[in-house]
């Protein structure tokens, strides 16, 4: 019940058509990597004398629900890394997916490490909500380079999102709880997919324009996306009057 619930394949779903899959979870060189990718990723906070408060961590990569509507819309991975200490990932393995997975895991541990300082709360605005997907992005194409960067980002182009997804942002950004933000994060196909409202958002809209966000509070700062991961979000908030203009 909870694999479903969560867009995981559920144990009763696992066949003899789906061990292939499961050969690919236990490749000893993906396993490698992802432990690599979230060693380089906490020891970069650790490098920049940032004192985490979490000692232990444990990384669970999962097998992807395919008919998940958030998987199908994602390119077959996602991960949360919201709890300190815990880090999920699932995909659908294949070649594109094993490729981006180490990438996903760099985002859920700045997740992972901004909530060990960032007290999380249910009524979170889609303000934060955005500061903390666009920092945990932009952590990731840090460590891996631009071209890695997820569909949530990639599957916006510039004139929806200057034209159209900022406009309409600027004016919910202290929209709360996350039955209301989540049309704005994920976009109307997938708050419609959770029993919420839509609102008239594409894909991830929240993701991508938080990603452009993030990037220009860096740009304009000089700061490091080290940094500004244990920031508030109302100190990136705050330095973004330069942003919402349709050329930024």
């Amino acid at each position: 019940m909870a694999c479903e619930m969560l867009g995981f394949l559920s144990p009763k779903n696992i066949t003899h058509e789906t061990k292939e899959s499961i050969a690919f979870l236990s490749n000893e060189k993906l396993k490698k990597s992802c432990k690599e990718s979230i060693e380089k990723s906490l020891s970069s906070f650790i490098e920049s004398n940032i004192d985490l408060p979490t000692r232990k961590y444990l990384y669970t990569v999962l097998l992807a629900n395919p008919e998940s509507p958030y998987i199908k819309l994602s390119e077959g991975y996602s991960g949360d890394g919201g709890i300190p200490g815990y880090i999920f990932a699932s995909l659908t393995p294949n070649a594109y997916t094993m490729k981006r997975l180490p990438v996903a895991l760099a985002h859920e541990c700045n997740h992972n490490v901004r909530f060990q300082f960032i007290k999380w709360s249910n009524d979170i605005s889609l303000g934060e909500m955005m500061v903390s997907e666009g920092l945990a992005e932009n952590f990731a194409t840090h460590l891996f380079g631009e071209e890695f960067a997820g569909p949530w980002v990639t599957n916006t182009d510039n004139e929806t999102l200057h034209e159209y997804i900022k406009p309409l942002m600027k004016d919910a950004l202290s929209v709360s709880g996350l039955e209301n933000l989540t049309p704005y994060l994920y976009g109307d196909e997938i708050a419609k997919a959770q029993g919420y409202f839509e609102v008239g958002m594409p894909y991830c809209a929240g993701y991508a324009c938080g990603y452009h966000m993030v990037k220009h509070y860096l740009q304009k700062t000089e700061s490091s996306v080290i940094e500004a991961t244990i920031l508030p979000a109302d100190d990136i908030l705050n330095e973004l009057d330069g942003f919402w203009g349709k050329s930024s």
